[in-house]
């Protein structure tokens, strides 16, 4: 039989999610305020941060970096706000989770708007939780003025010149086996 937690183990599961939403938080401020340094701080040396549809993927602190400014140069202001966050943990040290946020960007001379996730896994290390993986998918991705027609169909990815598919709700599993006969197929 196992032994039930311990308050002194509750807690420290607590501050421990407490931890990985702030990384989530600093995330979030870092890259609106361009502030690569303390961006730098939130991945592990070894992390890996990619996108869905393949247009990103980087293995590496260094490289992470390196994508992120190359992406500044065709971006003006942004602002991510991030939602829901659910965690689970691995090991005391290991654990993964899934995040939901939205955006408003100046993209390519353009104001933008993009609904996404991230499915990410942290690692703690001399007290700290770091992203050791970031993998960043889309719902839409589109111009303003693009929203209310382009919302009807799946080509929602309008953040380069190859219009993309969304990355979800519609190619999930889950979605594929309710979609009602009405909706596109993917």
């Amino acid at each position: 039989m196992l032994n039930p937690p311990t308050l002194e183990s509750r807690l420290a599961e607590v501050e421990d999610r407490l931890a990985i939403r702030e990384l989530v938080s600093r995330y979030c401020f870092g890259i609106d305020d361009r502030d690569l340094a303390s961006v730098s701080d939130l991945f592990t040396e070894s992390a890996f941060f990619g996108s869905a549809d393949g247009a990103m993927g980087a293995l590496g602190r260094s490289a992470i970096l390196r994508q992120f400014e190359s992406r500044y140069s065709v971006m003006g202001p942004s602002n991510h706000v991030s939602h829901d966050h659910v965690v689970g943990f691995d090991a005391p040290d290991r654990a993964h989770g899934k995040v939901s946020l939205h955006a408003e960007v100046w993209r390519n001379e353009r104001a933008m708007i993009t609904a996404l996730r991230y499915s990410d896994k942290y690692e703690k290390a001399q007290g700290k939780w770091r992203f050791a993986q970031r993998l960043l998918s889309f719902m839409y991705y589109l111009p303003v003025e693009e929203y209310r027609t382009a919302m009807g169909g799946l080509q929602r990815n309008r953040a380069s010149a190859q219009v993309q598919l969304a990355d979800w709700p519609e190619r999930t599993a889950t979605w594929v086996e309710y979609r009602p006969a009405h909706l596109p197929k993917t």
